[in-house]
């Protein structure tokens, strides 16, 4: 599961929703995967947040309306609400969730018939009512839509710059224990080589006895001849392997210019 909160910069976040609340008299909020709250509420009202979710039927029905609610919804109390998820890589990371506004002036009677059946005061539930912000319903949806990509377009850029420094990071660090490495393998290299300049030098001196040895050292001669070959041949492949180091090197270096 995404976790926003590990890469998103909330306070930026929360600035743009702020803006967004106050630009357009829409409430917001926005929620992770699980559904907690991981922004501060910008312009909730308190119509809803009192008088409908502090009423215990009220929030019966808020929360029914909250899970059955998708995009641009009309709520159990005739507010429109709006609920856009955040996707990450096809993955549900959150919502960006919001509204409280309605999309025509209230019918004070019908209110006040909704204020009888949650139980609260018909007066204080108008009066609340009066300060909701109204909003043509093209304008609420019009919105609510901007906000949602806005908030998906944030999200997944923060989200690909974390994932790009992680994987930069561990570029970086193959890149040192390559370079460490190839640092090892030179210095045996060079050891290999010396190895094989003190064969060849032994080999030339065996061939020098084997000489004076006459017939006797003839073996001997055959022997000496084969291990001058080899130290011969093990020198050009330790030097072609220090020829490859150096392309690997090279190649290595390339990509930290790159990074």
């Amino acid at each position: 599961m995404i976790d926003i909160k590990k890469f998103i910069d909330l306070k930026a976040l929360q600035e743009i929703q702020d803006q967004f609340s106050a630009s357009t008299g829409l409430a917001a909020i926005m929620v992770d995967a699980e559904g907690n709250y991981i922004t501060k509420g910008s312009n909730f009202t308190d119509f809803c947040m009192k008088y409908n979710r502090g009423s215990e039927e009220g929030l019966r029905r808020c929360k029914k309306c909250d899970a059955e609610g998708s995009g641009t919804y009309f709520c159990h109390a005739g507010l429109m609400d709006f609920s856009s998820d955040i996707i990450i890589n096809g993955e549900k990371a959150g919502a960006i969730i919001g509204g409280q506004v309605l999309p025509n002036a209230p019918e004070e009677d019908k209110f006040r018939g909704i204020a009888r059946e949650l139980g609260v005061r018909e007066d204080a539930y108008v009066d609340a009512l009066n300060k909701v912000p109204v909003r043509s319903e093209r304008m609420i949806r019009a919105s609510a839509q901007m906000l949602g990509n806005i908030v998906n377009q944030l999200v997944n850029l923060e989200y690909m710059k974390t994932i790009t420094q992680k994987r930069n990071d561990i570029l970086d660090s193959e890149i040192e224990n390559i370079q460490n490495s190839l640092s090892e393998v030179t210095a045996k290299t060079h050891d290999l080589q010396k190895v094989a300049s003190m064969e060849n030098i032994l080999s030339i001196n065996a061939s020098i006895e084997a000489a004076r040895a006459g017939e006797a050292g003839v073996g001997f001669a055959v022997v000496a001849r084969e291990f001058g070959d080899i130290s011969k041949n093990s020198g050009a492949v330790y030097q072609r392997i220090h020829e490859l180091i150096g392309e690997i090197g090279m190649s290595v270096r390339s990509l930290t210019e790159v990074g």
